[in-house]
């Protein structure tokens, strides 16, 4: 049960800074690469991409508060027991490891996000 949850949080916690990436970074990184007509585009399409740009603040605490929360559930299960049989132990430390990878990930769109929304603004 406690696997499950943190898989859960892992996944909502790579969204939330995915989400920082969309708002901030990559509409940043299009107009320095001189396409603002793809993000005049992409705005028209994708209408809560304003929404999302315009509350970058909460989606930043949001995304920053899930990352927290994972971290701090990898970090108390990093010693938790795997089963015995052999092909159910590897799977536990295939998933620890996968979940540890993605984290990872997550907090470097996050801040990679965080750099494009608040220092090169």
């Amino acid at each position: 049960m406690i696997e499950r949850r943190s898989q859960l949080v892992t996944f909502l916690s790579l969204f939330g800074s995915m989400g920082t990436l969309v708002c901030c970074a990559l509409p940043a990184l299009l107009v320095s690469l001189g396409l603002g007509a793809v993000v005049a585009g992409l705005a028209s399409s994708v209408p809560g991409l304003i929404w999302v740009s315009e509350n970058k603040l909460a989606v930043f605490l949001l995304a920053g508060v899930m990352l927290a929360g994972n971290g701090l559930l990898l970090w108390l299960n990093r010693n938790a027991p795997c089963p015995v049989d052999p092909k159910l132990r590897q799977a536990c430390i295939s998933g620890r490891r996968f979940s540890r990878n993605l984290y990872f990930v997550s907090v470097t769109v996050y801040v990679v996000g965080f750099v494009f929304a608040y220092v090169l603004a």
